[in-house]
């Protein structure tokens, strides 16, 4: 691989990203520096530190960075529930995102296991 914009679990993130992006656009204006911001700074932190982690030298710090990238697509499917309880989005709606959400965290993990498998195999 020559760039992270060739991952899976990078391309599958963006499209989220984008998706969110997308979606918080039609909240109320008063959560333009609430629930929106927090939703747009998280997926768009799922992104940042799966390039991050993979311009990292070693395979221990770019999987330290994709377990924070998990930790915001978790962070982001709470927001999700913050949307639907003020209704926001319908059920749906919040499936469809949370299922997006789940999806990449199960890619993610896979290139977790990856990278900590490479790293064992390496020494």
């Amino acid at each position: 691989m020559n760039s992270f914009e060739e991952l899976e679990c990078w391309k599958k993130s963006a499209e989220l990203r984008k998706d969110i992006s997308a979606l918080v656009k039609s909240f109320p204006t008063f959560e333009k520096y609430a629930l929106s911001s927090q939703m747009i700074r998280c997926s768009r932190s799922v992104t940042n530190n799966i390039a991050e982690g993979f311009g990292r030298f070693h395979f221990q710090e770019n999987a330290q960075f994709c377990r924070q990238s998990r930790g915001s697509l978790f962070e982001l499917i709470d927001h999700l529930s913050i949307a639907l309880e003020e209704e926001y989005i319908d059920e749906e709606k919040h499936l469809e995102l949370k299922s997006s959400c789940l999806n990449c965290i199960k890619i993610l993990n896979g290139y977790i296991k990856y990278l900590l498998d490479a790293k064992h195999n390496n020494k």
